[in-house]
Formats: structure tokens, C-alpha cells, sequence
């Protein structure tokens, strides 16, 4: 399996936040979702892969090489504001970038704008979220990209849009030869169409991996608060005490150490990263 994407050991502090030790391989022909919570380092990981901060520590290997001899034109960045001036019209965005990559292509760039419904002579001050969003995917899909890189571009889309843009990303790697790296905080967009997941929290990679093995990983448990025992009680991550009950969560291989009448489910994304970042706002 080779490897479009390999991130080894990155670290960059800001301030009181530090990345540390980010490290993971995204596989060609498939897709990685980033997930984690606000803060916890998504977006700072991806301008290190990206090039665009430099960082304390560490190396990104892109295609096989280290990001300094990567062709940019072989990577499509997509986020959730685009840095179009409002006044350019769509045309205006493809005389503007196409002399930026060797492999421009005009029919590409005409299809994208003909599938997406976007008008060649309309003002980007005029489209809507949706449609600046699909732009940007129209011109990541002009210039030969091989991954896109995508850092919260289905915020505040409606869910029609969101699930077009899933089809669009599941179709990019079906040739197995691209890949995306999907930064999102609509967990729901990942469930469709994530091969793989890195959950990032508090600037430490807290799971890289398949994303069937995290949702095996981790259950979702409930119970009355007379149902566990003090050692019970520290399986559980994320613990959370309402009226005469709790709610948690353990990982699955925990599980047969509690008691029957303790309710064990299968768990989301989402309560996965709900369960872990206050398990560690608890321990701080």
C-alpha cells in the first residue's frame, strides 16, 4: 500500500498549546477524516502538511517526497473560506490561478462549473456558502490534484449540499491513485465516507487507524448510580452523573467487567469525542 501522505513526529507550539508528536500515513485511494474538538490541533496540522507554518519538530512526506519538492499543483486545498476576491466572478478565479499550475485544464474547469450549477459570469460575492465551496472543489479538480485537502468545508451547509460534496470525495478516490484529507466537525459526513480516521485532542494523536477499529474500539454505557463499584467506576471515560443514572464511555474490551444491568451500546463519532475531551477536561 503506498502511502500519498506520511506525517512523522510533528510538533509546533503556539503560545499555552503545543502540538506534539502528530504523527500519521494516509494511504492512497482513500480518505482520512480529522477529527477532534475546537483547539484540539486539526488546523494547525494542516498547515504543516501544507507548508504554510513552519514547524519546531518533525517532517511531512508528500508522494514520496518531503513537502519542500512537492508540486503544488498536485494538491487541491478546499476550506471553509475561500480567499477569492468578492468582486472576481468565477471566470475572473480561473484567469487568475490557472497560470499558477502546468496542468491546467479549461474543459475540466468548464465541466466542474457546468456539474455544480455555477454561473461562469457571477460575482462570488453572489454565491452562496455551497456554492464558494464548490467552486474551490472545481478548481482543485482543474489542475491534476492528486489529494485534497480539506479543512471544515461542509460547515454550515445544508445537508443536500454536504451529501453531494460526499458523493464528490467517495468518486475523487475511486481510481485508487488520490486521497483526501478531510478535516470536519460534522462527524455524521465522515460515518459516510471516512476509510480512516486521526483523532486529534489537546495536540496529541489520540487514535490513527481504520475508522471501523475506533467505532470497535469504544461503547456507549448508561446505568444507575448504584450499579458500579469504585473500580467499575475508573473504566469509564467521560463519566457523567444525571439524576439517578450515568453515562459514559469504556472500551469494548472492558466491557464483561461490568454488571448486567449496565446498558453497553454501540457508539458515534461524535460521543467519542464528546466522552474523551471531557474525560480530559475532568482530569485537568
Amino acid at each position: 500500500m503506498t502511502n500519498i501522505l506520511e506525517a512523522r513526529g510533528l510538533c509546533k507550539t503556539y503560545g499555552a498549546f503545543a502540538l506534539r508528536d502528530v504523527s500519521f500515513d494516509l494511504p492512497s485511494g482513500y480518505i482520512m477524516g480529522l477529527i477532534g474538538p475546537n483547539g484540539a490541533g486539526k488546523t494547525t496540522t494542516i498547515k504543516l502538511i501544507l507548508n504554510i507554518i513552519r514547524g519546531d519538530a518533525g517532517d511531512v512526506k508528500l508522494f514520496g517526497q518531503t513537502k519542500a519538492e512537492t508540486q503544488n499543483g498536485r494538491i487541491g486545498v478546499v476550506t471553509d473560506t475561500p480567499l477569492y476576491v468578492d468582486d472576481w466572478t468565477a471566470g475572473d478565479v480561473e484567469a487568475a490561478l490557472s497560470p499558477f499550475y502546468a496542468d491546467w485544464d479549461k474543459g475540466a474547469f468548464a465541466d466542474g462549473l457546468q456539474r455544480f450549477g455555477l454561473e461562469r459570469k457571477k460575482k462570488i460575492k453572489a454565491f452562496s456558502r455551497g456554492m464558494k465551496t464548490k467552486l474551490q472543489i472545481a478548481v482543485a479538480l482543474s489542475h491534476g490534484a492528486k489529494l485534497l485537502v480539506l479543512d471544515e468545508p461542509t460547515s454550515g451547509l445544508d445537508p443536500v449540499v454536504r451529501d453531494e460534496i460526499c458523493d464528490l470525495l467517495r468518486g475523487f478516490v475511486s481510481d485508487e491513485s488520490k486521497s483526501v484529507l478531510f478535516s470536519t466537525h460534522i462527524t455524521s459526513d465522515l460515518e459516510k465516507t471516512a476509510d480512516f480516521i486521526t483523532f486529534i485532542l489537546n495536540g496529541t494523536v489520540v487514535f490513527t487507524g481504520a475508522r471501523e477499529a475506533l467505532l470497535e474500539k469504544y461503547a456507549r454505557v448508561t446505568g444507575g448510580l448504584r450499579d458500579l463499584d469504585a473500580e467499575q467506576k475508573k473504566l469509564i471515560v467521560g463519566c457523567r452523573e444525571h439524576g439517578t443514572g450515568f453515562e459514559g464511555m469504556i472500551e469494548a474490551a472492558d466491557a464483561g467487567k461490568l454488571p448486567a444491568g449496565v446498558l453497553v451500546e454501540g457508539i458515534s463519532l461524535d460521543e467519542i469525542i464528546i466522552f474523551m475531551n471531557r474525560e480530559t477536561k475532568g482530569n485537568e
